[in-house]
C-alpha cells in the first residue's frame, strides 16, 4: 500500500525529474518509502532486493498509485557478481543512475556471546560487504565517464555510541560510516557525494519483527528515551534522503545526519535495556525471530 502524496512532500513537483536512482532494499519499509519519494517528485527508480517477487510487486504498486517508472529488479547483494549483473542491468536501460541509496539491510538482537558466524555473516555479508562492492561497482562507472551522482546511505545512531545486542550491525553500520568520509574526500573532487543518514525508531514490520520481537510496530503516544515523545514519520526520513539526493544539497559532502528526534543524544536509540534479559526472555526473543525468517524464506521461494 503507498504511504505517500505530494503533501508529504516539502519539495516542489518535478524537482527530480531527470534523475535515477537505485536503491537496495528497496522492496519493503524505509527503502520502499524513499523509493516512492523519488518517484512522486518525478526520478526513474530501480529497487532491488533478494526476493525478486516483492520487489516487482511494489514497482508495480507505485507506479499504480503515482504513474512513472519504478523497476523491480532481483539482487542478492551478498554476491560481487550478482552486483555487477544488476548494475549492468541499470546502467544499459536509459544510462547512469544519478544517485545510489545503500538501504539493504539486515538485524535482530541477540546477545553477542549466542551469535554464530553464520548469524554473524548474515549481517555484515549484506550492511557491509554488499554495501560497498554496490557503491564500488556503480562508483567505477561514474568515474569513468566522468559523471557526477549522489551516494546516500542508512545508517544507525549506534556509529557513535555503540550497539550492545544488535553488535554485527553497529560493527557493519560504522564500517559504512568510514566509507561515507573517505570517499567523500577520495572522490568528492570527482563529482561524486557522499553522505548518510542514522534514523532512530521508524518502525516497520520486516525490522520490528527482529528488533522488537512480539512488540507492537505503532508508534507509542511517549517514548521517555525521545525527547520529542515519538517514533519518526516516514515521510520526513523520506524528504531528508530527497534532499541529499537532490543536487540542491550539492555542498553537502562527507555528514551522517541522524534523524531520531535527538534520541541518541540523551544515551537513547539503542538496546541497553535489554540488559536485563535472562535466559527465558532471549529464549522466546530467538524463537520469534525464527518465525520471521522462516516467513521470509517462504516468500523468497514463491
Amino acid at each position: 500500500m503507498a504511504e505517500l502524496t505530494l503533501d508529504d512532500m516539502m519539495f516542489k513537483p518535478g524537482l527530480m525529474k531527470g534523475q535515477r536512482i537505485l536503491i537496495t532494499g528497496g522492496g519493503t519499509g524505509l527503502g520502499k518509502v524513499m523509493a516512492e519519494a523519488c518517484l512522486l517528485l518525478g526520478a526513474t527508480v530501480y529497487i532491488c532486493g533478494r526476493r525478486g517477487g516483492v520487489v516487482e510487486d511494489t514497482a508495480r504498486e507505485l507506479m499504480d498509485a503515482h504513474g512513472g517508472r519504478c523497476v523491480g529488479l532481483a539482487c542478492d547483494i551478498r554476491v560481487p557478481e550478482a552486483i555487477a549483473d544488476m548494475v549492468t542491468q541499470v546502467w544499459a536501460d536509459g544510462g547512469p543512475v544519478t544517485g545510489l541509496i545503500n538501504n539493504a539491510a539486515g538485524n535482530f538482537i541477540s546477545r553477542t556471546e549466542d551469535l554464530s558466524p553464520r548469524g554473524f555473516d548474515a549481517i555484515a555479508n549484506i550492511v557491509f560487504r554488499g554495501s560497498f562492492f554496490v557503491t564500488l561497482e556503480c562508483g567505477k562507472r561514474w568515474l569513468e565517464a566522468g559523471d557526477h551522482a549522489s551516494v546516500v546511505s542508512i545508517l544507525t545512531t549506534w556509529v557513535w555510541n555503540g550497539g550492545p545486542f544488535t553488535v554485527p550491525s553497529a560493527m557493519s553500520k560504522a564500517g559504512l560510516n568510514v566509507m561515507t568520509q573517505s570517499l567523500a574526500v577520495e572522490w568528492g573532487n570527482r563529482g561524486i557525494r557522499f553522505n548518510a543518514i542514522a534514523p532512530g525508531p521508524f518502525p516497520t514490520e520486516g525490522a520490528w519483527a527482529r528488533l522488537n520481537p512480539g512488540g507492537s510496530t505503532r508508534s507509542e503516544a511517549k517514548d521517555p528515551t525521545i525527547p520529542l515523545g515519538r517514533n519518526g514519520e516516514m515521510r520526513e526520513l523520506a524528504n531528508l534522503a530527497v534532499y541529499l539526493l537532490d543536487p540542491g544539497s550539492a555542498y553537502v559532502n562527507g555528514q551522517t545526519i541522524a534523524i531520531d528526534g535527538g534520541s541518541h543524544l540523551q544515551g537513547g536509540g539503542g538496546y541497553s535495556r535489554l540488559s536485563s534479559w535472562g535466559d527465558a526472555e532471549w529464549e522466546a526473543a530467538r524463537n520469534s525471530i525464527r518465525s520471521a525468517n522462516e516467513k521470509d524464506r517462504a516468500q523468497r521461494t514463491v
